[in-house]
């Protein structure tokens, strides 16, 4: 690709609000005939008389097959079997990001299109066009991209609020990463994931999705902990599920999402969910960064009421534990990462400095503002 192209790509159609679950089969009818639903058993429990329901309505077929869990190459290839099987031609994940990345991948591989019905706005995989593979025990192996991206997102927000409130405060931490890492890769001018340089309009969403969550967040968490949707609630799913997907896919990843993969690689972290492992990431940007030390401190502040760890304690890990910095640090600045996204050389002692300070930082910067002070995680 020339150098100098600069694109920004997007899911096919973006649909959300109370009760959108409904019109699933309406939506799904324009893009197939035979669709697959990919759901586990605990979200089928959940959702799955609204989608029957929405299906037949459509005079759509109504074939589930489970999930396994973790987004493996191993799961994908699974999946791909139950697509030949049931000669589906549109598979539709219902679940949260691991669900979706699955989905994702298999359709690509069974050559179908795919459409996901997120019940969670936790991530913003819903409508990129890259899925993110770990191994069998959840370790970061590789991400895969795709010629394009879903046909279909579908969010009831209703059914967002019903989930548990941590699963909205964990898309907030993967989201707030996406303007950090957007503006960092247009200093750069470093390429996106959507294989060019970044457009205005994936950098400028990146900005709408940071400003949104900083004017909403607090209020939405609070909303949804009693399993309401107010205006609040609605702009925060948007900001989290289609402002930072578009954002990071044509905006770019730098430093944030590179650390987080590298807290991957360390067990102690297993069980946390990708957004928490995020905020750790974009810390340490800013950290890197240099930036202003009022900038930090608003950071962590707002971050922590919001319900996201600051500390390294907060993620299982201790700023004394050199080896397992180290594994972080080197998981991070591997070639090939998005740190390389960074307007600056950024090297695996870098990222070990950077993460050991913001340990007391963010501790003071907690206590001074009269915050709860950490709670070591326990991987589980």
């Amino acid at each position: 690709m020339a150098s100098a192209v600069r694109t920004v790509i997007s899911p096919g159609r973006y649909v959300q609000g109370k009760g959108a679950i409904r019109l699933l089969g309406e939506y799904l009818k324009q893009i197939g005939s035979t669709p697959l639903i990919v759901a586990d058993d605990l979200v089928w429990g959940l959702v799955g008389h609204d989608i029957e329901a929405s299906l037949k309505a459509a005079d759509l077929p109504v074939n589930r097959t489970g999930f396994g869990g973790v987004p493996s190459a191993h799961e994908v290839d699974r999946v791909v079997g139950v697509i030949r099987e049931a000669g589906a031609d549109v598979a539709v994940a219902a679940g949260g990001g691991s669900t979706i990345d699955v989905v994702k991948a298999a359709g690509h591989l069974a050559g179908i299109r795919w459409a996901n019905c997120p019940t969670v706005a936790s991530t913003d995989a819903p409508c990129s066009a890259l899925s993110v593979i770990y191994t069998e025990t959840g370790e970061f192996e590789e991400y895969r991209f795709f010629p394009r991206n879903p046909d279909l997102v579908l969010v009831d927000s209703q059914i967002v609020a019903n989930a548990p409130a941590s699963m909205l405060v964990a898309g907030v931490g993967d989201a707030l990463a996406t303007w950090l890492e957007a503006r960092a890769t247009a200093r750069s001018s470093s390429h996106t994931m959507a294989g060019g340089l970044p457009t205005l309009t994936g950098t400028a969403l990146a900005q709408l999705s940071w400003d949104v969550l900083w004017e909403n967040a607090l209020p939405a968490v609070d909303a949804v902990r009693d399993h309401q949707v107010t205006p609040a609630v609605e702009k925060v799913i948007e900001a989290n599920t289609l402002l930072s997907g578009l954002g990071f896919e044509s905006g770019g990843l730098a430093a944030a999402h590179a650390i987080h993969n590298g807290l991957t690689a360390v067990a102690a972290t297993h069980g946390l969910a990708h957004g928490e492992k995020v905020n750790i990431g974009s810390l340490t940007q800013l950290v890197l960064e240099g930036a202003p030390t009022s900038d930090i401190r608003e950071f962590v502040e707002f971050t922590t009421r919001v319900g996201l760890p600051t500390t390294l304690t907060e993620v299982g890990l201790s700023a004394d534990d050199t080896d397992a910095l180290r594994t972080v640090a080197d998981a991070a600045t591997l070639e090939g990462e998005t740190i390389h996204s960074m307007p600056f050389e950024v090297r695996s002692d870098d990222v070990v400095s950077a993460l050991v300070s913001i340990e007391r930082f963010a501790t003071r910067t907690r206590e001074e503002a009269g915050l709860p002070a950490p709670v070591r995680y326990e991987a589980h």
